[in-house]
C-alpha cells in the first residue's frame, strides 16, 4: 500500500533530494534511479531498493486516446510497481513534489532509491577472447555515461574506471548511461591497479597518445585487448605509456588535436569489433 506525499517538506522527499549531493550519497551508501528503463535494468542487475517515488498524474498518461508511446509508459510503470510492491516503500506524490525529485526533464514518474554496490577484479566473467575498455581520470558525467553507453552497445567484457573524478552513481551518469551503468561490468581502481590485473591476465595494454604512436587501425585487436583512452584535457599518465604494448593515436584532419574521449573509445572499439568479425 503506498503513501501518499503532497508536502515538498516532507523528509523522505528532503532525503532523497539531498542524495543529489556525493558526500551525502558516499555517507549512505545510497544513490538515485530515475525511469523505469533505468530502474528495470537495475533490477535485473541485482540491485537492492529502499523507496520508490511515483507520480500518478505524470504515469496516468495511458488514458484513452493517448499516444501509444503513453500507453507503453503507464505499462512499463505498472509492472514495476508491481514487483516492488510489498518489497520497497511506495510513495505517491503530487506532480509538484516530483519535480522536486526529479532531475531529468521529461520524466516517466518513477524515481527509485537504492544501494549502492561494486565488483572487484575477482568478480569479473570475461569471455574466452576479453576486450576490455579502461579510462583514467574522466570527470564529466555525461562522457562517463557515453562510454558506458559503448561499451554495452559493443558487449565489452569490462569497463576499468581508474582514479574517476566523478561518482559513477551521480544521477547525471545515470541519466545520460541511459542505465547501461547496470548491465556493464564496472571495476573502479587505480591505474596501477589495473594495470597489474591486465598484465596477471595477459591482456594486451592499447593506449590512446599523441607521441611515438601508431594510426590505430593498423593495431591488431584480434586476441585479448585492453583500450585506455584518458580526458581530453591531459591524456593518460605516463604510467600507461611505460606498460602499453602499443600507443595508438586517430589521426585528425581538421583544426582540434583530438575527440571526446567518449568518441574516441567508441571508434576505437568498433575497429577492435570490425576485426574480430562481430556481426
Amino acid at each position: 500500500m503506498s503513501i501518499r506525499i503532497a508536502s515538498l517538506q516532507n523528509p523522505k522527499i528532503k532525503f532523497a533530494v539531498s542524495l543529489q549531493k556525493a558526500s551525502v550519497r558516499k555517507k549512505e551508501g545510497l544513490f538515485l534511479i530515475e525511469g523505469i528503463r533505468e530502474i528495470r535494468l537495475a533490477m535485473m542487475a541485482g540491485y537492492q531498493f529502499q523507496t520508490l517515488f511515483i507520480c500518478p498524474a505524470i504515469i496516468e498518461k495511458g488514458t484513452a486516446g493517448a499516444p501509444t508511446g503513453d500507453h507503453e509508459i503507464y505499462s512499463g510503470a505498472k509492472d514495476v510497481i508491481d514487483i516492488l510492491k510489498g518489497q520497497v516503500q511506495i510513495f505517491e506524490t503530487s506532480r509538484d513534489v516530483f519535480r522536486k525529485l526529479a532531475y531529468r526533464e521529461g520524466s516517466d514518474g518513477l524515481l527509485a532509491v537504492a544501494r549502492q554496490k561494486s565488483i572487484s577484479f575477482r568478480d569479473l566473467k570475461l569471455g574466452d577472447n576479453p576486450l576490455v575498455m579502461v579510462t583514467e581520470s574522466v570527470e564529466k558525467p555525461g562522457n562517463l555515461g557515453a562510454i558506458l553507453r559503448t561499451a554495452d552497445a559493443a558487449g565489452v567484457d569490462a569497463l576499468l574506471m581508474c582514479d574517476i573524478g566523478t561518482d559513477i552513481f551521480n544521477p547525471n551518469v545515470v541519466r545520460s548511461s541511459l542505465g547501461t551503468l547496470f548491465t556493464v561490468q564496472i571495476v573502479c581502481c587505480s591505474s596501477k591497479e589495473a594495470i597489474s590485473w591486465l598484465k596477471d591476465m595477459n591482456i594486451k595494454i592499447y593506449t590512446t597518445a599523441l607521441t611515438a604512436s601508431r594510426p590505430y587501425h593498423l593495431i591488431d585487436y584480434r586476441g585479448p585487448s585492453a583500450i585506455v583512452a584518458g580526458a581530453e584535457a591531459t591524456g593518460v599518465s605516463s604510467i600507461w605509456e611505460d606498460y602499453s604494448d602499443a600507443n595508438i593515436v586517430i589521426p585528425m584532419f581538421g583544426k582540434v588535436d583530438s575527440l571526446n574521449v567518449s568518441a574516441a573509445a567508441s571508434v576505437i572499439i568498433y575497429e577492435a569489433l570490425r576485426q574480430r568479425e562481430v556481426t
